[in-house]
């Protein structure tokens, strides 16, 4: 079977064990509700801060803040969740690149549901500051994608490690960190609603550029862990 039919097929798998539980959408969505209510009510106690100058800084980076958590416990448990017979199944009816790209599709997925949903909740409970909506749906979009394809990949390297979430943590730090920082550049030129220049762009560049080289560097390696 080619690999793209072998992708597609898993992909599907994924879907349909999500929609039976929805147990990973349901508890990140609860997390995302309620972690946005929680902050809305901490603002209603402090008056006047809705009109200050750090009102636009604090809603961009709490609402990343928020997906990037939201992300860790969604996609965290991408390869953690897997029972040791049913890893041992895929082992002899898939290639580990199949299997690799339908987990970082599938979290995709899910993750830019959520961020979308996350977007909508936040600009239901607190004043909506966006000033270019489109361009920053689309920073949005990226961060999900970025999340996903990073996560998923340290997942199933903490995944052949026993399972240990604090090297999950640690390998992730250094290369989610700058994923982070380009993002709130990029998301804050949105909320203030600048003219889209040369300097968003080269962030979006930069942000294609770092999911490129996880996706590659992901088929490069998963294979060698999946032998183990």
């Amino acid at each position: 079977m080619k690999l793209t039919d072998q992708t597609w097929y898993l992909f599907k798998k994924e879907i349909l064990l999500e929609w039976r539980s929805k147990y990973a959408f349901n508890g990140v969505l609860l997390y995302v509700v309620s972690t946005v209510f929680i902050c809305y009510i901490s603002f209603r106690l402090t008056p006047g801060f809705e009109g200050s100058t750090g009102y636009k800084v604090m809603w961009n980076v709490l609402f990343w803040i928020i997906i990037l958590f939201a992300s860790v416990n969604a996609i965290a448990k991408s390869f953690m969740q897997e029972s040791r017979n049913r890893l041992l199944y895929y082992y002899t009816i898939a290639s580990p690149q199949a299997i690799i790209l339908s987990k970082i599709a599938y979290n995709i997925l899910l993750m830019s549901l959520l961020s979308i949903l996350a977007l909508i909740v936040y600009k239901v409970f607190f004043v909506n500051v966006i000033g270019d909506p489109l361009f920053y749906c689309i920073a949005v979009l990226l961060g999900s994608i970025s999340f996903s394809t990073v996560f998923t990949m340290i997942s199933a390297i903490a995944s052949k490690a026993g399972n240990n979430g604090t090297l999950m943590s640690i390998l992730s730090f250094p290369v989610i960190i700058p994923v982070i920082l380009v993002l709130i550049r990029l998301s804050k030129s949105a909320m203030d609603g600048l003219a889209r220049s040369s300097d968003s762009y080269q962030n979006i560049g930069v942000l294609c550029a770092i999911n490129v080289i996880v996706l590659a560097a992901s088929l490069l390696l998963f294979p060698y862990l999946w032998r183990d």
